[in-house]
């Protein structure tokens, strides 16, 4: 949990709204799990082998969940 709750914090920190604010939710107990899971898996789609930090995260967080 405590591995979630760290990719989740990275999340918040990227700035980026499609994952930020679901991770931001989560993190304060007011996620809904299938809305976070849908952004989760649309960022890696969109972003997850640009090669940014974020990119083995999305599948790591997924696995978590």
């Amino acid at each position: 949990m405590e591995e979630l709750k760290s990719i989740m914090e990275k999340f918040v920190a990227s700035g980026w709204d499609l994952i930020s604010i679901p991770a931001k939710q989560w993190l304060d107990g007011k996620a809904d799990k299938d809305t976070l899971i849908s952004a989760i898996k649309q960022a890696d789609e969109e972003c997850g082998s640009c090669g940014c930090d974020l990119d083995p995260l999305y599948k790591r967080a997924l696995e978590l969940i």
